[in-house]
């Protein structure tokens, strides 16, 4: 078993595709394993989705903007602006890790699957990963 550290630099607010940047602070990978990423952050999620056609990464945060808005006159948590407490809500909606099989020394992934940082804040810092190689 192998642990990495991974630091993303920062990113504007949507939906990244952060796969080669992960492949590369891995190095090799076992021929047979699975990958576990996890972000320590509470306003920035992981998830795998489609890697070829950027028009889904706009809908994607056309969406999330949708069904969590900024400014609701409901949120008590706004001391860090108005980005943050929706941030902390589309995190959790979207979850804070994803595992990956390992298969033949690749990520398992489909054809049209990458990994996505989905960054909520409007003005993030680096990110924060820890991968846990098992295989």
């Amino acid at each position: 078993m192998q642990q990495t550290v991974i630091t993303l630099d920062s990113k504007p607010r949507g939906f990244h595709i952060i796969t080669n940047e992960v492949l590369s602070a891995l190095g090799k990978l076992p021929q047979v394993g699975i990958v576990h990423l996890f972000i320590q952050h509470t306003s920035a999620a992981l998830t795998i989705n489609e890697n070829a056609d950027p028009t889904v990464r706009v809908d994607f945060e056309s969406i999330f903007n949708k069904l969590v808005p900024e400014n609701e006159p409901f949120y008590k948590h706004t001391l860090e602006g108005p980005d943050d407490m929706p941030a902390h809500i589309k995190a959790s909606l979207l979850g804070s890790s994803v595992s990956i099989p390992i298969t033949g020394g690749e990520l398992a992934l489909g054809t049209w699957q990458g990994i996505y940082l989905c960054e909520f804040r409007n003005h993030a810092n680096q990110r924060t990963l820890i991968a846990t190689v098992s295989g």
